[in-house]
């Protein structure tokens, strides 16, 4: 959520900025709209990550499972 509200605000004040002739708030913009993209980028990836670590631990679990069985059938 932040990087949808940097990126928006960003791209606001990059317009301002490019509407009044302000370079510095037009490149302020650009900056907070890239910061913006990024912190988006770094959620998804930290979102497929934590799925992968997810399914590892369940796959994990299920084995130990299994062999906590085959142990106790012998």
């Amino acid at each position: 959520m932040a990087g949808k509200t940097e990126k928006s605000k960003g791209k606001v004040k990059e317009a301002v900025g490019s509407l009044t002739g302000n370079k510095k708030l037009e490149s302020e913009g650009k900056i907070d709209r890239r910061a913006g993209e990024t912190k988006e980028k770094i959620g998804r990836v930290k979102g497929k990550v934590e799925g992968v670590v997810e399914k590892a631990e369940r796959k994990a679990t299920k084995a130990v499972d299994k062999a906590k069985d085959a142990a106790r059938r012998k």
